[in-house]
């Protein structure tokens, strides 16, 4: 028989496709379906099946084999039941030119009787049918018909639920999804913020929306500059400047780590960071000192490297003060961590009154670590607001705290002399 096609195929086959039903496994709500319509019928045979483009699927039926589970759509009655609006009922298929010539009609099992009604979903689409058949020709009651249309809206809303039911899983799973974006981003912004202020004030900062300025008995402050900078820049290849300078920060950063220092910035060639902020420690004193030993002689030995290649050397000099400061967050879109009072600015002045290669510290540093450090006066300093200022050169760890021959390695003996945080 020639196929009949509805009017609106690729729209029907659209909706069908939405409810991802064809080629399930079988389920006990739509068998049950089917032996009532077989039941109310009066019928050997009842099914349910969806039409797709070339073939017509079972979802259940009874009197069948049981391995039957579809056949070819140019050969299904229910091809032209999808076509109509309402049940088809064909008392004999023997005698309707339209289906006296199927092979199930004319050969075996020799059906006669045929009624189905399609499923109609809200859109208008007839996506599939539920039926009956028998091997006889009959004919079906008032009450029967009105059973088989109930029936079929019963399958449609099966088949609604299924669709809301997967409309909710995409939409879950496309909740997850965006969830777990947002977590990667998150995870992203957080670590960026890491990056640019310490743990505690950036969580601070995530809490409450900002952080508050808070005041510190004492800290350590370190600066370092290289001298002759600008002679630098105007000599060497930007490109060739820049790497060395990142290095040489980069460096600097993970001693500031190691030493328990928070890096607060750069400016140019000019280094800052801070000991017992924000995290308090009575030991930053030490630390701040050890991470000047450890800067200078990352870059002595990187100048030793750059003399065998016939460079020039980068003269670094460090200043370190101890003191109160004010610490907090400035900036709403770029965020800064910084520190604030006379003692950033001792720190500054101590570090420009260095000489190359050589650590400049303050009186407040070298009263609290001259213990455990080799260190020698070396005058006075004036600092607007305080007057003049004692310094001292730190050479190196005194030898018996020392492992090194350089003295920039503390022993067991230098940290049991160590205050307890």
């Amino acid at each position: 028989m020639a196929v009949p096609i509805p009017n609106n195929e690729p729209e029907r086959l659209s909706a069908l496709d939405r409810y991802k039903i064809l080629d399930t496994p079988r389920e006990v709500s739509y068998d049950e379906l089917s032996e009532l319509a077989a039941q109310i019928c009066d019928s050997p045979i009842g099914y349910i099946k969806f039409v797709d483009r070339t073939r017509g699927w079972f979802k259940s039926h009874c009197g069948f084999p049981p391995d039957l589970t579809e056949v070819p759509r140019e050969i299904s009655v229910c091809a032209t039941t999808v076509c109509q609006a309402d049940l088809l009922v064909v008392p004999d298929l023997a005698s309707d030119a339209r289906f006296r010539d199927l092979p199930y009609v004319k050969g075996e099992p020799g059906f006669r009787f045929y009624g189905g009604m399609p499923l109609i979903n809200p859109q208008g689409f007839a996506v599939g049918t539920i039926c009956v058949m028998d091997f006889k020709p009959k004919e079906l009651s008032f009450k029967q018909k009105e059973a088989l249309r109930t029936l079929a809206h019963q399958v449609v809303a099966h088949l609604e639920l299924r669709r809301s039911f997967l409309d909710l899983s995409r939409t879950l799973a496309d909740f997850k999804r965006a969830g777990e974006q947002a977590e990667k981003e998150r995870a992203k912004a957080d670590a960026l913020l890491l990056n640019i202020l310490p743990g505690p004030i950036a969580q601070e900062l995530k809490d409450r929306g900002h952080v508050e300025p808070r005041y510190y008995q004492t800290a350590t402050l370190l600066f370092t500059d290289f001298q002759g900078f600008t002679r630098l820049a105007s000599d060497i290849e930007p490109g060739a400047l820049i790497g060395t300078l990142d290095a040489h920060f980069t460096a600097f950063d993970e001693i500031a780590e190691r030493n328990r220092l928070e890096t607060l910035k750069t400016i140019g060639d000019s280094y800052m960071c801070v000991g017992g902020v924000p995290n308090i420690n009575r030991t930053h004193a030490f630390d701040g000192c050890l991470a000047a030993l450890h800067m200078r002689l990352h870059v002595a030995r990187t100048n030793r490297s750059r003399e065998m290649a016939r460079l020039p050397p980068w003269e670094v000099r460090i200043g370190v003060h101890t003191g109160p400061v004010i610490a907090g967050v400035v900036g709403k879109r770029k965020f800064s961590y910084d520190v604030w009072g006379d003692t950033v600015n001792i720190a500054a002045r101590l570090e420009t009154a260095s000489e190359p290669g050589r650590i400049n510290i303050s009186d407040g540093t070298y009263h609290r670590v001259s213990h455990l450090f080799d260190c020698e006066p070396r005058g006075t300093i004036e600092v607007k607001n305080r007057g003049a200022v004692e310094m001292y050169f730190l050479n190196r760890i005194k030898k018996e705290f020392a492992v090194d021959s350089e003295g920039s390695v503390p022993n067991e003996k230098f940290q049991a002399e160590l205050p307890r945080s």
